[in-house]
């Protein structure tokens, strides 16, 4: 009879674990998150959606802003899943290559903008308290992990737009 004692102990220790965790994030990062997003969304308003409009179109001119400042910008401003409709913005040759940026950078951006993507904050939280427990400074590992996002999504960018011309050019697309 001990292992019915055992099973309702530790059953209910789940759910109290469970609770736990749910009223630590509730008085930790969702407030935070919140904020953010208020301020994000705050400062578009102020901007006006029209003057953000036109800075999108503007960076798809150019290889280096598009395959940098605008996944930045929709990753920032729409969160995932909504900032590949960015793409609008682009001809389809380039829509392939944008989309790869921007779902590259929804993970390195979790370190200073969760709200961006809160699915992913989980696994960047699991890794920034390892660092931690190790010793390392985790607004060091954001800005890190921030930053070689960027360098990547330049670089996927500019691969994605090379391959998807290529194959293109191969299959003889005329549209492209």
């Amino acid at each position: 009879m001990e292992w019915i004692q055992w099973f309702g102990e530790h059953f209910i220790g789940m759910f109290n674990a469970g609770g736990e965790t749910f009223m630590g994030l509730l008085t930790g990062i969702v407030p935070t998150l919140v904020v953010l997003l208020t301020f994000t969304y705050a400062v578009m308003k102020f901007i006006g959606e029209e003057r953000v409009n036109k800075a999108i179109q503007f960076a798809a001119k150019y290889t280096l802003l598009r395959y940098t400042v605008m996944p930045i910008l929709a990753v920032l401003l729409l969160t995932n899943p909504m900032a590949y409709t960015f793409g609008r913005f682009l001809p389809e040759k380039q829509k392939p290559a944008f989309y790869d940026s921007a779902v590259s950078f929804v993970h390195p951006v979790t370190a200073l903008f969760p709200y961006a993507n809160a699915g992913e904050l989980f696994v960047y939280l699991g890794i920034a308290n390892g660092i931690k427990e190790a010793g390392y400074s985790m607004s060091e590992l954001a800005v890190r992990y921030f930053l070689v996002g960027i360098l990547i999504i330049f670089i996927r960018g500019i691969v994605t737009e090379m391959i998807t011309k290529y194959l293109a050019k191969k299959m003889e697309v005329k549209s492209l």
